[in-house]
């Protein structure tokens, strides 16, 4: 049974060989990913949203004695 023989480095290889095969493979994916991150983009902008009105009973976080003296008791 003979080997067969393997290319030395002044000739060419034919076909593909799994490095090649794997690169291709991942330039494709990403080109794919980039198209459709591309397609998100977004049609309209949106309007500017605008901020919601404090309560006016409660239900909000607001900065008071209290709490200030809580972050006092908090520091190192």
């Amino acid at each position: 049974m003979t080997k067969p023989s393997r290319p030395t480095a002044g000739e060419e290889r034919s076909g593909l060989n799994r490095r090649t095969l794997f690169a291709g493979a991942s330039t494709v994916g990403a080109l794919a990913a980039a198209a459709a991150l591309m397609s998100r983009a977004p049609a309209e902008e949106t309007a500017a949203i605008e901020p919601k009105p404090a309560p006016t009973k409660g239900g909000g976080y607001s900065l008071t004695d209290h709490v200030k003296q809580y972050y006092q008791t908090t520091r190192i």
